[in-house]
């Protein structure tokens, strides 16, 4: 990649972030066990590491509003509208990623 001023770089990521949150937006066939079995982080994860970027430049971001952020409606509506329960295959596929990677 060529080289790129700090501004124009912090720019192509953020629009990098916002267009991999609006597809997972539009993704809600795939649940979050799934993305982390596959690719071991999750929307959790995003939201997660959206207030931790939040916290470490002061800027006041509640784990709701960062959830909210990444789902595009609160988490307990996401839950209700989209998130089934987990197979028994996708448990073991978590567990045994879990203990690679820990």
């Amino acid at each position: 990649m060529p080289e790129i001023d700090p501004k124009t770089q912090i720019e192509l990521e953020a629009a990098v972030f916002r267009r991999l949150v609006s597809h997972l937006r539009t993704r809600t066939d795939v649940q979050n066990i799934d993305l982390m079995n596959l690719a071991g982080f999750c929307r959790n994860c995003l939201s997660n590491w959206l207030k931790d970027a939040a916290d470490e430049t002061g800027v006041p971001l509640t784990k709701d509003e960062s959830r909210e952020a990444v789902y595009g409606m609160p988490y307990s509506d996401w839950k209700a509208k989209h998130q089934t329960e987990a197979s028994p295959e996708q448990q073991a596929g978590f567990s045994a990623s879990q203990a690679k990677d820990h």
